[in-house]
């Protein structure tokens, strides 16, 4: 736990040191998340719920203690009464006389007693290796809860960057519209003084028509990003902060052998996965115990009050005594129905999973370790490839312009270099975005993500204009 406290406490800290606007920025998000984010709020439930299981094998390697008592009451008879006749000397008459009462409640023998017993494990070694297995798969369950908390940077990291992608399309997509408006307005003036024939009129209303739908279609996009973001910190963030122009493009620093190495050494799917493994062979010794001795101490002091027996007026028996025993109980299983070696397959098979279940996180480790280096210089190439291609389809545009005024250009040549110049700048904006992600995703696969990255990327976004 000391690890999430120490999580909360960078990104309080950085939040009171964010900057104090009417945008929400990345960091504040985050502080959010992590507040309201039901999937991490059930993994951090679940945690503990599992880590019980530590505490309740410990159990049975400490003594148990108990108290008892008791209380009862016995009542005896017959169940009918018995009656005779009986001739009255007086009257000469017979009367019916009981001589026998039937069963009744309130004549009866009260006893109670009580009692403290005490029982100790001396040697049973499958609780021990219970205990330990129990142990390990802890400690896999809270590297898999950092692997949760990383998991959180990400989808809010993600979230976020989304909405920032879902803006700048939409804007790019008004300013599209826009263009193809005004081309419009113009095509139709020049068509009214008979510059150009109608069928110019109608490729512009075309484009305007594709524009403004594609505009529509976007703003609902946006929406839906905002309600993605909304799902995780369970409030809206109408305005949030944008990513600055001058964010640096850099290819990723260090070689691919040492990122694959750091990832060997600090990815959580490695370590949960060897925790995992350690956890099934203490299990396995367990099951391979369970043919052993085991031997329990057991102490008992009682206290036991009882009745006396009246029978024909004399009391028998009844009194208080007390009773104390002391005891070591050996237990030898010798044929348990086949269950034990049973169970001892099962977990030879458990441990064979864990190692393949190791060897193949190590192998995909590698390859997403590699895939993800590649994506984050990739991205860099393709960034200023996009930056570059913007440059030509302005430039082309505007000479397709300048030809169109002259007659040597057609409309349909002009909305075509407009429509590359548009594509150009929403492309560059995407491979931004995928530039920021990318470069989470690589840290996350290394396993060293940290708030720390998200206080940084802070620094690099600024207030929205809105």
């Amino acid at each position: 736990m000391g690890r999430i406290v120490k999580f909360i406490g960078i990104l309080l800290f950085a939040s009171l040191n964010s900057s104090q606007g009417y945008g929400d920025d990345l960091v504040t998000i985050l502080q959010l998340a992590l507040d309201n984010d039901p999937t991490l709020k059930q993994a951090q439930a679940n945690y503990r719920a599992n880590r019980e299981n530590v505490t309740q094998s410990r159990s049975s390697l400490l003594p148990s203690l108990g108290v008892g008592s008791g209380t009862s009451r016995l009542t005896s008879g017959f169940t009918d009464s018995q009656y005779i006749n009986v001739t009255n000397p007086l009257t000469g008459e017979k009367v019916r006389t009981k001589v026998r009462d039937d069963h009744s409640f309130r004549p009866g023998i009260n006893n109670h007693n009580w009692g403290v017993s005490l029982t100790q494990s001396v040697f049973n070694l499958p609780n021990w290796y219970s205990f330990q297995s129990a142990e390990a798969a802890d400690r896999a369950a809270a590297v898999n809860l950092a692997a949760q908390e990383q998991d959180l940077i990400m989808r809010v990291a993600t979230a976020y960057f989304d909405v920032l992608r879902a803006q700048d399309m939409l804007e790019t997509n008004i300013q599209e519209e826009e263009a193809a408006q005004r081309s419009l307005e113009q095509t139709q003036q020049r068509e009214a003084v008979g510059l150009v024939a109608i069928t110019d009129v109608y490729d512009s209303q075309a484009a305007y028509d594709l524009a403004r739908n594609t505009t529509i279609l976007q703003q609902d996009f946006l929406q839906s990003r905002y309600e993605a973001l909304e799902a995780i910190t369970g409030q809206g963030h109408p305005e949030i902060d944008t990513l600055l122009d001058n964010f640096p493009i850099v290819e990723v620093e260090g070689s691919l052998n040492q990122w694959e190495i750091q990832a060997d050494n600090n990815s959580l799917a490695i370590a949960a996965a060897k925790f995992n493994l350690d956890a099934s062979r203490k299990t396995l010794q367990a099951r391979k115990s369970d043919r052993l001795p085991t031997l329990d101490l057991q102490g008992f002091y009682g206290h036991i009050v009882t009745a006396p027996i009246v029978s024909q007026g004399v009391q028998i028996g009844g009194g208080a005594s007390d009773r104390t025993q002391i005891a070591l109980n050996l237990n030898i299983p010798l044929y348990t129905g086949g269950s034990l070696s049973s169970r001892k397959r099962a977990a030879e098979y458990n441990v064979v999973a864990a190692q393949e279940s190791l060897e193949l996180t190590k192998r995909q480790l590698t390859q997403n370790v590699r895939n993800a280096y590649r994506s984050v210089n990739t991205d860099v190439l393709v960034i200023a490839q996009r930056q570059q291609s913007i440059t030509s389809a302005q430039s082309a545009l505007d000479a397709t312009e300048l030809g169109a005024e002259v007659g040597t250009r057609n409309i349909v040549e002009v909305l075509l270099a407009r429509e590359n110049l548009f594509r150009a700048l929403r492309m560059y904006a995407d491979a931004r975005y995928n530039y920021v992600i990318d470069s989470l995703i690589l840290k996350q696969i290394a396993g060293i993500l940290t708030p720390q990255d998200i206080i940084e990327l802070n620094e690099w976004l600024q207030q929205s204009e809105g």
